[in-house]
């Protein structure tokens, strides 16, 4: 079996958990059946990997039409493939042409939903009319629909109702736990000014309305002053958001001190470092259908505070591995502060978050290892074409 695996991000490109997702995903893959990974980057392929450039022409259009023309490119060059499995909706309309174009099944993993994120309206303008059209016709004509979480099923069959259920399959994220493990060292926290000995808070992820952020920062309001906040927060979506979270973060550095904002993208050493020596990790996303951070953090040991949204649940076990926080919409200061007390909670008590955090390492090499996903992938691979 060939497999046509079509994605936006890929290593050395990776900047969210989908693209942690494929890059795992792919690995154990090519174990199992064959596979040509099509991303995009600058120009060329070689050892079944192939990027693709947006089209010169497009040089200075929305971003929407530049991704359509990098999914041309990426239809285009699936002949000899068997199936395609196409990754969010950057290339989801490559995985609906490749289809059609060369009648061969298409697979699409959701690792979320255009209708389910009207913020990236304030990202894309129009252009999110467009991927919105591109992620339906894909998902409404998909021979499979993996959901990354059960959450993320529901979410699939409430937003698009004529997807038959049979078709939309449950596999969840993946970790691989001999990569994310505790490190003892500090010499990543010595570096960046953290002081190892003070416990302190960490947020790792994405400057988006997604992710939650400016909820934190006006949570950490209420934090324990003792208690160190580090944020490895970059790669804002807008230059409204990005306005909104650098006045939050002054605002909140000139209230306390120990605030420590990191915009660059870390090594994942580096980052398995500070998810190891923190005394908890902090998920205040408005929308996630699972959160591979939080699997991360897990596997790492530390325990972790999150959002009770979309597949988080599935992850982090309340009371067990972490503390979960009711989200409402129409109520952020409640979040907020429901935030703040949770956060504090597990500062204060060391042994309930140190008795957490193993839990959660525990539950994450027990549950989440990335070959069963690859096995559990691949079975809808197999089913597929078996009933063609």
């Amino acid at each position: 079996m060939r497999v046509g695996l079509l994605t936006r991000e890929y290593p050395p490109d990776v900047y969210g958990g989908a693209g942690v997702h494929v890059e795992f995903l792919a690995r154990e893959l090519k174990a199992l059946v064959d596979v040509d990974v099509h991303c995009w980057g600058s120009e060329g392929s070689a050892d079944g990997l192939t990027r693709h450039q947006a089209w010169d022409a497009l040089d200075g259009a929305n971003d929407a039409l530049r991704t359509f023309s990098v999914d041309l490119s990426m239809a285009a060059s699936l002949t000899g493939c068997d199936l395609v499995h196409s990754h969010t909706w950057y290339a989801n309309l490559a995985g609906h042409f490749g289809k059609l174009l060369h009648g061969i099944p298409h697979v699409m993993t959701s690792h979320s939903l255009e209708p389910l994120r009207p913020w990236k309206a304030e990202q894309l303008g129009g252009g999110y009319a467009l991927s919105g059209w591109a992620e339906r016709t894909a998902v409404e004509a998909a021979d499979a629909v993996i959901a990354v979480s059960r959450g993320m099923r529901a979410d699939i069959l409430g937003c698009y109702p004529s997807i038959d259920p049979a078709k939309v399959h449950v596999v969840h994220n993946g970790i691989d736990t001999s990569l994310y493990r505790p490190d003892s060292g500090t010499d990543v926290l010595e570096r960046l000014g953290i002081d190892p000995g003070r416990p302190y808070v960490l947020f790792v992820g994405r400057i988006t309305r997604q992710k939650g952020v400016p909820h934190l920062l006006r949570a950490a309001q209420e934090l324990d002053p003792a208690t160190q906040l580090v944020l490895c927060a970059g790669a804002p979506d807008t230059p409204q958001i990005d306005a909104e979270f650098r006045t939050l973060f002054e605002e909140l550095s000139q209230a306390r001190g120990s605030v420590h904002w990191i915009p660059e993208m870390l090594p994942r050493e580096q980052i398995v470092q500070l998810l190891t020596h923190a005394r908890v990790f902090v998920c205040p996303s408005v929308y996630e259908p699972l959160g591979i951070v939080n699997l991360e953090a897990m596997a790492c040991g530390t325990p972790v505070v999150a959002s009770d949204v979309g597949g988080i649940p599935e992850v982090v076990a309340d009371r067990s591995t972490g503390l979960l926080v009711p989200y409402e919409e129409k109520e952020p200061a409640a979040f907020e502060a429901g935030l703040a007390q949770a956060l504090n909670e597990l500062v204060d008590d060391p042994r309930a978050a140190h008795r957490m955090g193993a839990a959660g390492r525990d539950r994450a090499v027990r549950e989440f290892g990335w070959d069963a996903v690859a096995r559990r992938t691949t079975r809808v691979y197999e089913e597929l074409l078996e009933s063609k």
